[in-house]
């Protein structure tokens, strides 16, 4: 089979973290025969030279080239392309992985949309994704169309005729932003770009060491030099007018506005701070004419605004201003609605923790200078605020919490304007309802299996404000009972330390409270069994029984049917009298009969046939091992402990 992808890792010093790149590597639903991983080690020096040949011995499709440390990214994956064999090259870093499917879905949208570029959802674990980009599939995507620009790292699928067509290759050497130089010229060069946004394709990650290049500090005269090549390709493949400053845009926010703002740049130490500005200065007064600036939000105006003019005090005072403003969101109810859980909720912004007031008036003048102040700069993005509250927005993602997929969630909602009382201002309350289906909520598909937080953003006066739905007071508190969607058990509940919603898919165990039943609840009429579950259903329901006898004896599975009632279900099976006998049979439950692996939950009682008869008896729970035992017992003690400590204290 001719090679439909090539795969290209440069690798340096990655220790452990190789390993879940190599595992995505070899669980690709593209067959083997149809993609290659060429792993391109840049000088390592730790184990991982072995360890990578040891795999390339195994695994007929992953090859390894070794070369002396070149110093950054760009040779290796040149050297990469100019060893691959595929229509298309892939860049994954050696500390990232690929989502099961990534290869062949990327490929597979590549050539039904005869992309050049295909951009594949990304997650980040520790580490900031685009998401505006990945709302939804753009087969057609430019950069005057979608907001590309948003995402300049490699990790992408380019075809490779394409490439060499337009002599495209990675800057090499020492230096940074390479990445940048080379998307931004694919982008605009390509025929077309595809974004996939219905699967995660790449995970991005963060090492627990925080050793990643992309978190290392850098030297503000060479990285800024380095930028000033992205400008350049922007200014040879764009003409003077706004896309240009749209693109340049993307620069001054993210590269410059976001590093002289907020907790970013208070926490650079001082010499540091003064070196950074010294050089972004330099970039914003010799390439960003008043078109560039113009387009930022409200907050970034400012800060560009004084950086222009030289005021690092004011931005520092602006900064500790600006980290003060966060997002408050309190849940008004979680329920199932058929088979749709329905949560409501408020939210607003918060200024040191009391709820953020704006002038009651708005106002949408520019900003045509530098604010004389800081006051002057908070009051005018007050107003701005103000002129914008039409616009204000609330929205609801759910992130797995392994993976940190993201995934947007329907959201209704109505702006409440909330005067203050005895002052001449306002607040700004956003009230709404988010509905998940778990069988659409990922992108279209339902939910794996996992725990998932619920965050809301707020959307206002240039800010973007993320937090999780809560806290709330947890005694005594439950969100809402578990419900049976998609063949999973969705189960909403409070966070123990945060008091926050998460929903559990299809993990939770003792969550559930199925330990609760007892044998008198269950009901026998000849071979009918009834039994209340406390799931919510949204109708009748087909689910599995397996019924699991002593040693020598065969698990049973038996249909039956969850049905609604009252705030509970009935479970309803036909029991095969004839072949349980008077071996006791422990019950178990799942949600998912045509599952090819089921998931069984299990029920606190036993079956048992005698004399004709169904006899129900409680299983008991199994006893904890020595190790819990022990545990048990020692926490008493370490409680006394902690208590004598604290009363000495005092």
């Amino acid at each position: 089979m001719p090679v439909k992808v090539s795969v290209v890792i440069p690798v340096y010093n990655p220790g452990a973290y190789i390993e879940d790149c190599i595992a995505s590597l070899r669980r690709q639903s593209l067959p083997p025969d149809e993609f290659e991983a060429i792993f391109v080690d840049d000088g390592s020096t730790d184990d991982t030279p072995a360890r990578l040949d040891a795999v390339a011995a195994e695994v007929e499709n992953i090859k390894v080239i070794h070369q002396e440390a070149s110093g950054w990214s760009g040779k290796p994956r040149n050297v990469g392309i100019a060893a691959s064999e595929g229509e298309f090259v892939m860049f994954v870093d050696n500390d990232d992985y690929l989502g099961d499917e990534a290869l062949e879905r990327m490929y597979d949208y590549a050539v039904a949309n005869g992309a050049d570029v295909v951009v594949g959802k990304m997650a980040g674990k520790g580490r900031g994704v685009p998401v505006e980009l990945f709302r939804r599939n753009h087969p057609r995507a430019t950069v005057d169309n979608a907001p590309l620009i948003d995402s300049l790292t490699p990790h992408k699928m380019f075809r490779r005729a394409f490439l060499d067509r337009i002599g495209l290759r990675f800057p090499e050497g020492r230096r940074r932003l390479e990445d940048h130089v080379f998307v931004t010229e694919a982008y605009l060069r390509a025929d077309n770009v595809s974004v996939l946004s219905d699967y995660v394709c790449y995970y991005h990650l963060k090492r627990d060491d925080a050793s990643n290049a992309g978190f290392q500090r850098f030297d503000p005269v060479g990285y800024f030099a380095n930028l000033r090549e992205a400008l350049d390709v922007v200014e040879k493949y764009t003409e003077p007018g706004k896309t240009r400053d749209r693109l340049f845009r993307r620069w001054l926010r993210n590269e410059m506005v976001e590093r002289m703002r907020g907790k970013r740049l208070l926490s650079a130490p001082e010499d540091y701070r003064q070196e950074l500005f010294k050089e972004i200065r330099s970039v914003v007064v010799e390439r960003f004419g008043p078109g560039v600036a113009a387009g930022l939000q409200p907050t970034q105006q400012v800060v560009a605004a004084l950086i222009a003019d030289g005021r690092l005090d004011d931005l520092v005072a602006f900064a500790e201003w600006e980290v003060s403003v966060t997002a408050t969101t309190t849940p008004d109810g979680v329920e199932w609605d058929g088979g749709v859980l329905r949560i409501g909720l408020s939210a607003e912004l918060a200024s040191d923790g009391t709820p953020m007031t704006f002038p009651a008036k708005g106002s949408k003048k520019p900003l045509a200078g530098p604010p004389a102040s800081v006051r002057e700069a908070v009051d005018w993005v007050g107003a701005h605020s103000v002129a914008g509250f039409g616009r204000a927005t609330v929205e609801v993602l759910l992130t797995e919490r392994t993976s940190s997929a993201q995934f947007f969630q329907p959201v209704e909602f109505t702006r409440e304007t909330v005067p203050v009382d005895g002052d001449d201002r306002v607040r700004l309350v956003l009230r709404g309802t988010t509905t998940v289906d778990p069988a659409t909520a990922a992108d279209g598909g339902p939910l794996d299996a996992g725990l998932y937080d619920v965050f809301v953003r707020v959307k206002l006066g240039g800010w973007t404000k993320q937090s999780r739905l809560g806290p709330v007071a947890l005694k005594g508190r439950t969100a809402a009972e578990a419900g049976v969607a998609g063949g999973r058990v969705v189960l909403p509940y409070w966070t123990a330390k945060q008091g926050t919603l998460a929903l559990d898919v299809d993990t939770a165990g003792k969550r559930l409270e199925l330990g609760r039943l007892t044998p008198g609840e269950v009901t026998v009429s000849g071979d009918r069994v009834e039994v209340p579950v406390p799931f919510h259903v949204p109708g009748d329901t087909p689910v599995l029984l397996k019924l699991t006898g002593g040693s020598g004896t065969s698990p049973r599975q038996v249909p039956g049917t969850l049905r609604p009632q009252d705030s509970a279900a009935l479970l309803e099976a036909v029991l095969p009298l004839g072949d349980l006998g008077e071996t006791p049979w422990q019950v178990a439950l799942s949600p998912a009969p045509d599952a090819p692996e089921p998931r069984f939950h299990p029920l606190p009682f036993a079956l048992r046939v005698k004399d004709g008869r169904v006899q129900v008896t409680a299983v008991r729970p199994p006893r904890p091992g020595v190790g819990q035992r022990l545990v048990r017992r020692a926490r008493p003690l370490a409680r006394k402990v902690l208590a004598r400590i604290r009363a000495r204290r005092k």
